[in-house]
């Protein structure tokens, strides 16, 4: 049942002191439906426990019979559907209630020098369990997740024993009956707790830096501790990209912002233009974002070359001064880009500029001039079909002549000529992408559905509603019953028979495994 919310803490740690860039919030019904999740889990684990063997002595009026219940292994089990809500100020309650299971094993006894033994089968029914889970951090900074309090109680217990010829056998049998039922509770909840231990050790080791690409990281811990109130858990994150080659802070700091919960939906989701804007400058401090471009990267259909000779409406004497010479561009950042979100619409000021060079006879470069070229794209996104599409526009463009070597010249003519030129061949493209879409990516083959995106003053919010898929693709919460069984077919709960009556429980099992 904590299946969803392990997904979303496998990604944390702390960096207490600084203002999320990330902020996710899980509803109440995501939390139910990630106990839908944990069930389908606990099914198809809890067949494949270890149980410890049972040891233990019997008074049986003339000494004490010794015992050992090993080899233990469940044969079925019924999981109830568990109820599992938010724990204010500390984590969650889980709440199973009718849990039925069925043993088998072999036993062993031993008064004095008699030793006896066999199997048997152990059926216990009605088993309730409650357990409280707090989330909080460990000194190291990692998230932390401890059993605080958990009960246990059995409705009835029986066992059937093979074997066992011994006249001691019999009056040991007798007693242990009235002593399963307690044995079995008493051992449920340290089960519990080194499940919870086992989980706080594996969360302790996860990672919170992720190579994104082969210049990003992603450094995702999280700046305070998760908040748990009644209705839903918060979860605050840096969410700041660094470049691979250093891991150096940007020369600015994230800003402070307030995710609204969605309660109609499983999970709200806030990304500022911090995190954005760390990864443009992580691009341009690497000195990422440049390009040389040539002729050959020109479409051949296209009239326009790039040469001196093409160039000379625009620069007249440029092909005088280099009579029929190719030409290369370096186009390059020339400061940092940054994003910024708006209701509705997100904008990028992109400081750029274009140095171009003549190729010579003996492939030497020569510098002839250098542009500075200011452009602020606009745009809106939207997820659809699990992509991210939208549409880019190219708001302003202005083009000056920051140095050159081949005399001064007007700007106007080419920065209108290099202005369509963007809007015909580079935003042409980048909006068919987009409009194609790019695919989403998916963790523990968790998938968005019907998710809701809207831009907002500083940040981006995307509310949406889960499905866990598995490794084939289908939906683990699909044919979702109020009762699992394990080791039979899932079947509803008007298909369960009863369990046995008190008096023939010794006999009769409630799930027997296929």
């Amino acid at each position: 049942m904590l299946s969803l919310l392990i997904l979303l803490l496998n990604l944390t740690n702390h960096a207490f002191g600084q203002n999320p860039a990330i902020k996710a919030i899980l509803t109440n019904k995501g939390l139910q439906y990630g106990s839908h999740i944990g069930a389908d889990w606990m099914q198809e684990k809890i067949g494949s426990v270890i149980i410890p063997d049972v040891r233990g002595g019997v008074d049986i009026g003339i000494g004490t019979v010794h015992y050992v219940l090993d080899g233990i292994s469940v044969s079925g089990c019924d999981v109830p559907e568990p109820s599992v809500e938010f724990y204010e100020g500390v984590g969650l309650k889980a709440v199973i209630s009718g849990l039925s299971i069925s043993m088998s094993g072999n036993w062993h006894t031993r008064f004095g020098i008699i030793t006896d033994g066999g199997s048997f089968d152990l059926a216990v029914f009605n088993v309730d369990v409650t357990s409280v889970v707090q989330i909080g951090s460990d000194p190291s900074g990692h998230i932390s997740i401890s059993s605080k309090n958990c009960d246990a109680k059995v409705g009835e217990a029986s066992i059937n024993f093979h074997g066992g010829a011994s006249l001691i056998f019999q009056p040991f049998v007798s007693l242990f009956h009235h002593r399963i039922k307690a044995i079995i509770e008493e051992r449920i909840c340290p089960l519990v707790e080194e499940h919870v231990t086992d989980l706080e050790r594996h969360l302790a080791e996860m990672q919170v830096s992720f190579k994104v690409n082969s210049a990003l990281v992603l450094d995702v811990p999280l700046t305070n501790s998760p908040l748990v109130d009644s209705i839903s858990l918060g979860l605050d994150l840096k969410g700041e990209f660094y470049s691979v080659q250093s891991h150096t802070d940007p020369p600015f700091k994230a800003e402070p912002f307030h995710l609204a919960e969605d309660k109609g939906h499983m999970l709200s989701l806030g990304l500022s233009e911090f995190t954005v804007n760390s990864a443009s400058y992580a691009y341009f401090s690497a000195g990422l974002l440049q390009a040389q471009i040539n002729d050959s990267m020109i479409p051949k259909t296209s009239p326009f070359r790039l040469n001196t000779t093409s160039f000379g409406p625009l620069i007249p004497q440029l092909p005088k001064l280099f009579p029929n010479m190719l030409m290369e561009l370096q186009v390059y950042a020339r400061d940092l880009p940054m994003f910024s979100f708006q209701a509705d619409k997100l904008t990028m000021e992109f400081p750029g500029a274009v140095k171009a060079f003549a190729i010579q006879p003996n492939a030497s470069r020569t510098p002839l001039f250098k542009l500075n070229v200011d452009s602020i794209f606009s745009g809106t996104i939207r997820i659809s079909e699990e992509k991210l599409k939208g549409l880019v526009e190219l708001s302003n463009f202005t083009l000056t002549l920051a140095s050159s070597e081949v005399g001064t010249f007007q700007t106007a003519a080419l920065e209108k000529f290099m202005k369509l030129g963007m809007k015909i061949s580079v935003l042409a493209k980048l909006n068919a992408k987009l409009e194609e879409g790019i695919v989403l990516p998916t963790m523990h083959h968790i998938h968005l559905v019907n998710p809701a995106l809207k831009i907002q003053q500083g940040f981006v919010s995307i509310a949406s509603d889960l499905d866990v898929k598995s490794g084939e693709g289908e939906s683990l919460s699909e044919g979702i019953y109020h009762y699992r069984l394990c080791g039979v077919e899932k079947i509803p709960p008007a298909r369960i028979p009863p369990p046995p009556s008190r008096e023939h429980a010794h006999t009769q099992f409630f799930i027997v495994a296929t």
